[in-house]
């Protein structure tokens, strides 16, 4: 596909016509951060990490009854690749990506997060809805290069509880910071 486009622009500029060929970005990209963790250098999350993880399909598929409003549904799921320190990223979606019958993408190390923003802005994920499990100390610079403005930067050590949504709308990045609400003691 994305040497279909190169030819396709490489023709179109031959021929003297003057057209912007901009890979297109997902319609959203969703950023969390991994789920609780253990504090005695295992690489697992905790007992909390796993209940959140757990209930976190509960913002895309809410519980019948329910009055929650369901976030869109991710097409993809990425997490960073698990590493001798922490398998946290892919842990934390586990549970999700059983419930939407989704692969996990956990092929990017978490240091290099500028390779997966230019991988998910390259077009390969067009019109998609992305959710990204990540390690906080990199997601507020991951925001940045995917085009938005973190609310905040560092992201806090204790903070699990937060979703970073950012929607793109003629080439603009926007970036809401929502809170997950899942579980007792979650921020608002």
């Amino acid at each position: 596909m994305r040497i279909l486009r190169l030819l396709f622009c490489g023709f179109l500029l031959l021929g003297g016509a003057v057209v912007q060929c901009v890979a297109q970005a997902p319609a959203t990209i969703y950023l969390i951060r991994h789920a609780e963790k253990l504090y005695d250098g295992r690489e697992d999350l905790s007992e909390a990490g796993f209940a959140r993880a757990a209930v976190l399909a509960q913002l895309f598929i809410p519980p019948a009854g329910s009055s929650l409003v369901p976030l869109e549904r991710p097409q993809v799921l990425i997490a960073t690749h698990a590493s001798k320190k922490s398998n946290r990223p892919v842990e934390t979606i586990t549970p999700l990506a059983k419930a939407l019958g989704l692969l996990i993408e956990s092929n990017i190390m978490n240091d290099d997060y500028p390779e997966l923003a230019k991988e998910l802005l390259s077009g390969k994920y067009a019109g998609k809805i992305v959710l990204v499990s990540w390690h906080h100390g990199n997601i507020p610079a991951l925001a940045k290069a995917l085009g938005a403005t973190p609310p905040y930067s560092p992201w806090p050590e204790m903070q699990f509880d937060r979703i970073w949504r950012i929607d793109y709308h003629a080439g603009k990045a926007t970036l809401t910071d929502l809170p997950q609400a899942l579980m007792p003691g979650d921020s608002k």
